[in-house]
């Protein structure tokens, strides 16, 4: 099966566009405000973290043995990526939703040693899932889809997981997540000072659209030329 590497619009690009659609449609029909945006967006770094775990986990290596490190690269991610995702959501709790602190979320029996840090990011998972209303879990539902599409068209049918490591891959999401989320949260903050009007979160959310696109295809131009 060959891929055409000359059109933009591939298949994993067409379902990031179409994923989305949804927030824009949910400003433009379904009243969200700043809060129900940048915790979509938020939502959507739990998502990029799940799927670089299976990309870690698929990576090739040079030999047999190798995949015995990834045994320990693999939760070493978990707990760091999880403790930086939960301390970003506790920023987006203090910052958009304010009638809980972050604070609150510190409760009962901490988990043994690095893993409260992935229990601090489940109890705000959790947190935050108890205040979307459907239609938002309905578009969190649908950028997990998207970004499924992208791990198995780029990454497994396209062999991407050859021309890279596990190495490589602890640090990929950090890049993506600080350009897109200063911008987001930026956006965000300012829409909500002015009482979230519509006409500012439709163009954060075709902003936001337009750097995932940008990201997107670099980052897959990077892959195919190593």
């Amino acid at each position: 099966m060959k891929f055409s590497k000359k059109n933009p619009l591939d298949i994993s690009v067409m379902a990031l566009l179409a994923a989305n659609t949804i927030p824009l449609f949910g400003v433009l029909f379904l009243k969200w405000d700043a809060f129900y945006v940048v915790l979509l967006y938020w939502a959507e770094n739990v998502v990029i973290g799940f799927y670089n775990v299976l990309k870690m986990a698929f990576a090739a290596v040079p030999h047999p043995i190798a995949h015995l490190g990834k045994l320990f690269m693999i939760p070493f991610f978990i707990i760091h990526y999880g403790g930086f995702t939960a301390v970003h959501g506790f920023f987006v709790l203090a910052i958009f939703h304010q009638e809980k602190g972050p604070g609150s979320l510190i409760e009962g029996k901490a988990w043994p040693c690095f893993f409260v840090f992935v229990q601090l990011l489940f109890n705000v998972i959790g947190y935050m899932y108890s205040l979307i209303p459907f239609q938002v879990r309905l578009s969190i539902l649908a950028l997990f889809a998207s970004h499924g599409v992208s791990f198995v068209y780029n990454y497994l049918l396209k062999r991407e997981y050859v021309s890279t490591n596990p190495g490589k891959l602890m640090a990929s999401p950090y890049g993506r997540i600080v350009v897109m989320h200063i911008a987001i949260l930026a956006g965000g903050f300012f829409t909500m000072v002015l009482g979230s009007p519509a006409g500012l979160l439709v163009v954060l959310v075709v902003l936001k659209t337009v750097m995932d696109v940008k990201l997107h295809n670099r980052s897959h131009r990077k892959a195919a030329k190593t």
